[in-house]
This record gives structure tokens, sequence and C-alpha cells, in this order.
């Protein structure tokens, strides 16, 4: 089971490390494209949820990791669970419908919870 936890769980993190990342560095414009929301909430806010993102992609590797406060991990994973519920929220009450994206990601970070508790 631990082996299957460092795939779930790196893939997921390498995911949100990416997307916080550029959420971090990119300007409105250019992270319009591939996230038609960006326009619905202050730019500050985006910069905000690309630090979370990227502080959870940590949580999820680095506490098991290292063995300092394995408890972290799941933690991290019920946020992006909670996270990304809320991305659902928001596309759904917008014009973007393409949710696919964020029910996949619903789907990991609960099975990451759930393998991480075993750890």
């Amino acid at each position: 089971m631990n082996i299957v936890y460092w795939i779930v769980a790196g893939l997921l993190a390498l995911f949100y490390f990416y997307a916080g990342t550029l959420k971090v560095i990119r300007s409105r414009d250019q992270l319009r494209p591939m996230m038609a929301w960006v326009d619905r909430i202050p730019l500050p806010a985006v910069r905000a949820l690309g630090t979370v993102e990227i502080l959870g992609a940590a949580g999820l590797v680095l506490p098991p990791l290292t063995g300092i406060a394995p408890s972290l991990a799941p933690a991290a994973a019920v946020g992006f669970v909670l996270l990304q519920a809320s991305a659902l929220t928001l596309h759904l009450t917008g014009e973007d419908r393409r949710i696919a994206l964020n029910v996949g990601l619903i789907v990991t970070a609960a099975v990451t919870v759930w393998l991480a508790t075993g750890l």
C-alpha cells in the first residue's frame, strides 16, 4: 500500500505544484485560456490559492518522507478534497461547465486520504 500511496500522492502533488506555480507567477491574461474562472475572483485570491496548492503538495510528500508529523499528509489530502469541492461549485455557478477534472481530482484526493491513513 505504501508504493501505491507514493504513486498516487506523487502524481497529485506534481499536479498541484504545477497548477499552484502557474497561479502564483502568471498574469491573469496568461491564465485565462486554461482557467476561465480567473476573471471571477480577485488576482490576490488567485495568488493565495496557488500558494495553498503549493503548500498542500508539499504536505502530501514531505511529512511521510521525513517522518515528521506524518498526520499532515491525510490533512493535506482532505484539504484538496475540500478545495476541489469548492472549485466544482465555482464552475457550476459560472459559465464554465467543464467539471471532469475537478471530479477526477476529488476522487484522487479521496483515495490519497484513504491510503495516507494506512501509512
